[in-house]
């Protein structure tokens, strides 16, 4: 028998709204890196630390959001398809992509860094020779790993996770998970649901950052896998617990001044006066305020399913349309920015002025390699697209349907 998904008792169609404009500000955010003094792959001559408070709005949440609403996803796909139907659609939606995008999408962005930091002369197809026997001489404090997956290691981890979830649904079963996610959601009950989570990133953070920081590298970034993981199981297991987005929506505006008030914190603590602390009080502070940027993080996600469910909770064209193309949208946005910032250098463009150029026609050539790839079958897969469009269900469909695969 075909397994089903729980009932919920309304459509979750504002988690697609909340994941499309996660994707977008994930836009806005690598036009950012260009600017500030954080390592990127290319960087503008204006980069300055100007900008990074307002980065900061977004980096401590924005792909902590991003893996719990997948997570939210995949518990119902799982529950229509099964566990081993589950994890072979997500493999070739995924993997695919992933391989695709590593051979074809990303080298540009590789090549324009080793142009611009070491000052390669070779063309792209001498680079291409080096890109695919993995080169390992491209050297400056660190050598370039290549050939590399850069930004599209979200899709990698999202489909080790998905075998995680796919692996514990086969050996627990339906009725082990169903009484897990019970206790969970009682767990997580009216004020539980912020404090409890805030603790455990909090203490990941203090205990893994150190030791293993990020560097997307999947076999030693266990800092990552410890936050992320974990994320992506507890909306699996959420999905289950329709009164949990009630709770969110009633603490939405707590949650916001929370997050607003952990982001002061943090910016306040970067521009602080480091040099007149001793290493002592230094350390102790830094302890704190990873538990501070632990509930900027999380705050910021239930503020963001609270005000989406609130106001975003509807389907329609708009919604369809942008739910189909933000995986394409992720995929070659990056490239674009760094291959069109590159260009951009020699027109010595006023910063402000760069950046939203670059914003906006990131944006729009995105959604115009989507158009012409959706009309091209044999093309959608390399796009995590399914090879046929889908036929467009009403809006009165089963509750739960509605949100992003």
């Amino acid at each position: 028998m075909q397994p089903s998904v729980p009932a919920t008792s309304e459509r979750l169609y504002f988690l697609d709204w909340v994941r499309i404009l996660a994707f977008f500000v994930l836009i806005a955010y690598h036009v950012g890196m260009y600017y500030v003094s954080w390592d990127w792959h290319v960087k503008s001559p204006y980069a300055s630390e100007a900008a990074e408070p307002f980065m900061l709005l977004s980096s401590p949440w924005r792909l902590t959001l991003l893996f719990f609403v997948a997570g939210v996803a995949s518990h119902f796909m799982l529950g229509r398809l099964g566990p081993r139907m589950f994890l072979r659609r997500r493999s070739l939606r995924l993997l695919v992509p992933l391989l695709f995008g590593m051979l074809v999408i990303v080298p540009p962005q590789p090549y324009l860094e080793v142009v611009e930091k070491l000052g390669y002369t070779g063309d792209y197809l001498a680079f291409m020779r080096l890109y695919i026997v993995g080169y390992d001489g491209f050297c400056r404090e660190d050598c370039l790993s290549l050939p590399t997956w850069n930004h599209l290691w979200f899709v990698l981890y999202l489909w080790c996770y998905t075998v995680v979830l796919a692996a514990g649904a086969a050996l627990l079963g339906e009725a082990r998970i169903a009484a897990l996610a019970r206790r969970v959601g009682a767990l997580l009950d009216g004020w539980r649901l912020i404090l409890l989570p805030v603790v455990f990133l909090g203490l990941v953070r203090i205990l893994l950052l150190d030791r293993f920081p990020q560097d997307h590298s999947l076999t030693n970034d266990w800092y990552n896998h410890a936050t992320y993981l974990p994320v992506f199981v507890l909306g699996a297991l959420l999905a289950r617990t329709p009164r949990i987005w009630a709770t969110m929506t009633a603490q939405r505006w707590p949650a916001l001044c929370l997050a607003l008030a952990a982001w002061a914190g943090i910016v306040l603590w970067l521009l602080g006066p480091h040099e007149t602390m001793t290493p002592h009080d230094i350390e102790r502070w830094r302890t704190g305020m990873r538990f501070v940027y632990a509930l900027c993080a999380w705050s910021a996600i239930i503020a963001a399913c609270g005000f989406a469910r609130c106001h975003l909770n509807r389907d329609g064209p708009a919604r369809r349309y942008l739910t189909d193309a933000v995986f394409p949208v992720y995929i070659v946005h990056q490239t674009l920015i760094i291959t069109m910032a590159h260009t951009f250098k020699p027109l010595q463009l006023a910063p402000g002025l760069e950046a939203v150029l670059l914003m906006i026609l990131t944006a729009c050539g995105s959604l115009a390699l989507y158009e012409a790839v959706r009309r091209v079958p044999p093309m959608r897969p390399l796009f995590g697209l399914s090879r046929q469009a889908r036929a467009v269900r009403p809006s009165g469909s089963v509750a739960g349907t509605a949100v992003p695969q």
